[in-house]
């Protein structure tokens, strides 16, 4: 387990004493809010949740209550209220040499099918969405909605080709690098800094073969150059998966205004992300960090743990914030992030990307069931049903349409 994965579990699975915050939401807030998402078309762009279709025991069409390693699951969607969303593809990066790159393609095509077959042993509950138009009907027929992503793109490091197949399997939101640089692109986050100053000559001709198919470019996780490749070289507009205002936190993962301006001006969308580290700094102490790496150490990594062992997890981690606290963000600081956002471009340009299973969550938003709070939260800021609705998919699938429209166009 990753000590960034560690120290954001938190004991939020155990619902332990919250932070003293200003938002407050009465039940008959929340009931209004979760019976006018039931009516909407509700989409996370970030749900790492594939992450633990493999898992020992984990099971999506079972609750995985007060388990700090699993925030979604079909129950869980049920009650919060999410139709579905883009699940992603994440591969963690190795240290870029050929074997590794032979490693991160066969675990991305691995994770695929893990996607794949979750869709083929559920088709009552789950469905694979291809088109903009997709998800609406799949909503209507009483399933949840899968779009497939690719957050990283170092599986195709290997074999760019891999992109035809990843489409032709289901893939429509593809970003092109996480916390490091590759041969892709930039990371807004690599601490040896720019290496390509932007997108390399082969993450260009990525980025164009994933425009003529009609996937859509996720900057999320890439540098602000990155960013000004994109603006500059698409045709279409393109989104942040799950990210957050530069202004409120002068993160790097986070965009400035003026870029924010400039994605919205291009028609794109960024979808406001729930990971503490990106609202506030979180940094621990080195105690807090100590102790985290012995939690990892007694329990072992997070990518084989059980499932059951995540309540054991949820317990030591409780203990921890007891012991050791540290600062997280708040509800307070997730919504004062939303509302910079929506601010500067307006509700037509904001999305929702909370980073479920991959960091995500804060308390008061421990796992799916509480996203009724932000429609209720965007109910007391007064927008409007359709606006709500831009909000949770509208907006992200436009930016979809507008994707396949322009394939459509350059057919012969």
């Amino acid at each position: 387990m990753s000590l960034r994965r560690l120290s954001l579990l938190l004991a939020l699975a155990l619902g332990a004493p919250l932070s003293v915050h200003a938002v407050d939401f009465s039940a008959a807030e929340l009931a209004r809010a979760k019976a006018l998402q039931q009516r909407l078309l509700t989409l996370d762009s970030h749900l790492d949740t594939p992450a633990n279709l493999a898992r020992p025991g984990f099971d999506i069409t079972h609750r995985h209550d007060h388990n700090a390693l699993s925030q979604v699951d079909y129950p869980r969607m049920l009650d919060g209220a999410l139709d579905g969303g883009f699940w992603a593809i994440y591969t963690d990066q190795g240290d870029r040499s050929d074997a590794a790159h032979l490693i991160e393609r066969d675990h991305g095509l691995r994770r695929l099918m893990e996607i794949r077959e979750m869709l083929a042993a559920h088709p009552d509950r789950f469905q694979l969405a291809l088109t903009a138009d997709d998800a609406a009907r799949i909503k209507a027929a009483g399933k949840r909605v899968v779009y497939i992503s690719m957050e990283n793109a170092s599986p195709l490091v290997a074999d760019p080709s891999l992109l035809g197949f990843y489409h032709a399997a289901g893939l429509r939101l593809l970003s092109t690098v996480h916390f490091a640089n590759n041969e892709f692109a930039d990371s807004a986050t690599d601490p040896k800094g720019a290496e390509w100053n932007g997108l390399s000559p082969a993450g260009k001709a990525l980025v164009e073969q994933a425009v003529k198919l009609g996937i859509v470019i996720d900057q999320s996780h890439a540098s602000d150059a990155v960013f000004d490749d994109l603006l500059a070289m698409l045709p279409v507009p393109f989104i942040l998966s799950h990210s957050a205002s530069k202004a409120v936190f002068d993160h790097p993962r986070n965009l400035d205004d003026a870029r924010l301006r400039q994605l919205a001006a291009k028609g794109g969308v960024i979808q406001v992300n729930a990971y503490g580290g990106y609202l506030v700094d979180e940094t621990p102490g080195e105690e807090r960090r100590q102790a985290e790496q012995e939690i990892e150490r007694r329990l072992g990594s997070w990518d084989d743990m059980p499932i059951e062992k995540g309540v054991e997890l949820a317990h030591a981690m409780a203990e921890l914030d007891q012991r050791i606290p540290r600062r997280r963000a708040t509800l307070d600081d997730f919504f004062t992030h939303f509302g910079h956002l929506l601010d500067v471009v307006g509700p037509a340009h904001v999305g929702i990307g909370m980073d479920w299973d991959g960091g995500g969550g804060l308390p008061g938003m421990a796992d799916v069931t509480d996203l009724p709070r932000i429609t209720a939260w965007l109910q007391q800021r007064g927008l409007s049903e359709a606006q709500i609705a831009g909000i949770w998919s509208g907006n992200v699938l436009r930016v979809m349409r507008q994707a396949q429209d322009y394939v459509a166009k350059q057919a012969p």
